[in-house]
């Protein structure tokens, strides 16, 4: 991979990171439940399943799945169910009045976390559609495969890391003072809550 299709990879991995979706959502919904640091097992748990997204890509599986409309909307519907489900979940938890207690006693196991990082982003077909169009513009056929490969994934992960870990978790701190009443718990549970119903109701709408 020359530096100039290198270059190109890396500014096309930035925009798609900094794109809002259901790991943006996921991860500060982690970071203000969990705190900053924490929110990292989320982020890694993505970060699998990016590799995993790649992997079918690279194997051909993708282009069943992009070709297979019962596959397709087999992944599609599991998806949106489990961020429906995720989004309930937190519109209906039960706000802990004490913020320092609660974080003694709800304190979430990371591979917990990791797992649901992982979930949320395998369960979206349309992550295979869009890799079985990106991979290839930056894969070259004549040249050994598996480097390239290697150093795609790398890119990707890195980058996607540097964006949800300290720009979409950190920018979750400002709205730590509203988890220290109830009041405000309730109401950022509700708006997080909605908005992973949202993006399952785009994953559900948009073709």
């Amino acid at each position: 991979m020359t530096w100039t299709v290198w270059l190109s990879l890396l500014v096309a991995c930035v925009v798609i990171s900094f794109t809002p979706g259901a790991g943006a959502i996921n991860t500060m919904t982690n970071a203000l439940a969990q705190g900053w640091r924490r929110s990292l097992w989320g982020v890694l748990g993505q970060q699998a399943a990016l590799i995993v997204h790649v992997i079918i890509v690279a194997a051909g599986v993708g282009l069943i799945v992009s070709r297979s409309q019962l596959l397709f909307d087999i992944i599609r519907y599991a998806g949106a169910a489990y961020l429906v489900y995720l989004g309930v979940r937190l519109i209906l938890a039960k706000p802990e009045a004490d913020t320092t207690a609660a974080a003694s006693r709800s304190r979430e196991g990371a591979w917990s976390m990791f797992r649901r990082g992982f979930w949320v982003n395998i369960l979206n077909p349309k992550a295979i559609v869009f890799f079985l169009a990106f991979v290839p513009q930056f894969i070259r056929l004549d040249h050994e495969q598996l480097p390239q490969y290697l150093i795609l994934i790398t890119t990707s992960v890195v980058v996607d890391v540097l964006v949800m870990w300290f720009f979409f978790a950190a920018a979750a701190k400002q709205f730590r003072r509203f988890t220290r009443s109830a009041r405000g718990q309730r109401i950022l549970n509700s708006v997080f809550g909605s908005l992973f119903i949202a993006v399952a109701g785009l994953l559900l709408l948009v073709h």
